[in-house]
């Protein structure tokens, strides 16, 4: 057995020991708003519950271990002391880890990650439409940790309101593992879920800006095809390239007389949805350009 004195590791040698060892962690996608009226949304897998009397979340905007930076969720909350927190299920794990991306302070991520905003009864941040379970939250007190790299704030929230969707009940009327299907951070770019596939991998590489949902085509964004997941995939990637060789079978798809226009596009979303289920999202995005020839 390995035996380390945290002392003697790097910021980042102990965050993947720690991160790697202390798994599964929930995930909190919070909601913030900007003292300009922009909404904020961030995922923090440093995040649990802490108390049922009175109800109490916590969770921890750390300070960036490559630059000491800290995130804009840490800034509106000492602006207002409100956050929603959301929780992340395999519906929208992608689109979650899309937010994550260090955007402009100016940009909103539910813009990016293609999420939609609903008014909150209680507190000024939005709720994630498409989270099942969301906790309007007032800020009890923020405890800063240490003002080094990687250095933790715990962000104490009160919960004041809960909204649950009817569709993770179940006949008891408890919340049903299977139906909520929850997503658990683990180390490196590791998940899993409580339902189905427990482990799966999602690559969001450190420092890409994706061009997110806003800047896909529309074809692309309204399709009946490509969900969401499959849309925070391709909006993941930093530019749309040029296509140099256009795929075969889409080519063959177009060029077929006996197809109206909206089979041809299903059936080419289709293809794509395959490559993106194989984590080949550079195909994928040459499958749909090789559909512009329609």
């Amino acid at each position: 057995m390995r035996s380390i004195d945290p002392k003697k590791l790097s910021i980042a040698e102990l965050q993947q020991i720690l991160v790697g060892s202390i798994a599964p962690r929930p995930i909190a996608l919070v909601s913030t708003i900007d003292a300009k009226g922009i909404a904020n949304l961030a995922p923090y897998s440093f995040f649990n519950v802490f108390s049922s009397n009175p109800p109490l979340l916590i969770f921890s905007s750390n300070r960036r271990g490559n630059d000491n930076t800290t995130k804009d969720t840490l800034c509106n909350v000492s602006l207002n002391s409100e956050v929603v927190i959301n929780v992340v299920t395999v519906d929208i794990v992608r689109q979650a880890t899309l937010a994550s991306i260090n955007y402009p302070s100016d940009v909103s991520e539910f813009e990016k990650a293609g999420f939609t905003t609903l008014e909150s009864d209680i507190v000024k941040p939005f709720r994630v439409k498409e989270s099942p379970v969301q906790f309007e939250c007032k800020v009890r007190m923020v405890y800063h940790l240490g003002s080094g790299p990687g250095a933790g704030n715990l962000i104490l929230c009160d919960i004041k309101k809960i909204h649950l969707a009817e569709s993770i009940f179940n006949e008891k009327n408890q919340i049903e593992p299977d139906k909520i299907r929850l997503i658990g951070r683990l180390g490196r770019a590791f998940y899993t879920q409580t339902g189905g596939d427990s482990l799966f991998r999602i690559v969001q590489p450190v420092g890409q800006i994706g061009i997110g949902f806003d800047n896909l085509p529309d074809q692309i964004k309204y399709s009946h095809i490509l969900s969401g997941n499959d849309l925070a995939a391709l909006a993941s990637v930093e530019e749309i390239k040029t296509l140099s060789d256009p795929d075969e079978r889409v080519i063959r798809i177009v060029k077929d007389n006996h197809l109206k226009k909206a089979e041809k596009i299903k059936q080419i979303h289709q293809l794509a949805k395959e490559a993106l289920s194989n984590g080949n999202i550079a195909k994928a995005w040459d499958i749909l350009l090789s559909g512009n020839y329609i």
